[in-house]
């Protein structure tokens, strides 16, 4: 009778194994990088309003997330050499295009040039007047300025963070061309000097993307999700919750 025992308790153990395997979410690479508040990799819970939101969509078309922040260009090269890597927020340009599967816009964002003692208003005027601009490395902001004729010695990339912010507070850089959420909630931390920004000089959407080798049925999963949490407001509540205390000085 023991073996018999045995016998039952084994095909239960096999049984619940084979059971949780083939309900196991699958697991997926998610490039971010640590560029509060849009993505935040080392704060807990929160991961900025483009990565929860990714989280929350993910989470929703039952995929389990490995976050992954290597520096910004190596992280979109490697999702592009790839196969089904997911990578959130990136700008969606024209050099990209062919490279990447769009999944779905998160958010907008506004760019502009910010600086300590000169306000401009045009990218001519920024040429004329800021001898060192700093920029976030591989970002598209380091790509329009190069396309709107900034010479390569004007532009001084840096890894995407609060290296810029430093660099333009110690006076190494003439200014910074960046997104506006992330220079203000950065800058908010490390000074209380006023920060001269120009107008919104560019703006684009923010996707989430993959690489090209991607699961049709993984993108239009996500796409689904997005497309839910947007219609709910859910988007909304988030984008509210990380922005709401910043505003240029």
């Amino acid at each position: 009778m023991k073996w018999i025992s045995r016998c039952i308790r084994s095909a239960a153990a096999a049984l619940i194994a084979c059971s949780s395997a083939a309900f196991a979410l699958p697991t997926v690479d998610l490039y971010m990088a640590e560029a509060p508040p849009l993505t935040m990799v080392t704060q807990g819970d929160q991961h900025g309003v483009a990565g929860d939101i990714t989280l929350k969509a993910m989470t929703m078309a039952g995929y389990l997330p490995n976050i992954l922040s290597p520096p910004w260009p190596r992280a979109q090269r490697d999702v592009m050499l790839g196969a089904n890597k997911l990578i959130a927020p990136l700008t969606r340009t024209q050099s990209r295009e062919s490279h990447y599967t769009w999944i779905a816009a998160l958010m907008p964002m506004d760019r502009a040039f910010f600086s300590l003692n000169h306000h401009v208003e045009s990218f001519e005027e920024a040429r004329k007047t800021f001898k060192m601009i700093a920029v976030g490395s591989g970002s598209a902001q380091e790509v329009r300025l190069l396309e709107e004729g900034f010479s390569a010695a004007q532009i001084y990339p840096l890894k995407i963070g609060e290296n810029p912010a430093l660099m333009l507070l110690k006076g190494r850089v003439d200014a910074w061309f960046n997104g506006v959420p992330e220079t203000l909630s950065i800058w908010k931390q490390i000074s209380d000097r006023p920060l001269l920004m120009s107008r919104t000089l560019m703006t684009a959407d923010l996707y989430l993307a993959c690489s090209k080798d991607c699961d049709p049925q993984m993108v239009e999963k996500l796409k689904a999700a997005i497309d839910t949490l947007q219609s709910n407001g859910t988007i909304k509540r988030v984008q509210h919750e990380y922005l709401k205390d910043l505003s240029a000085r």
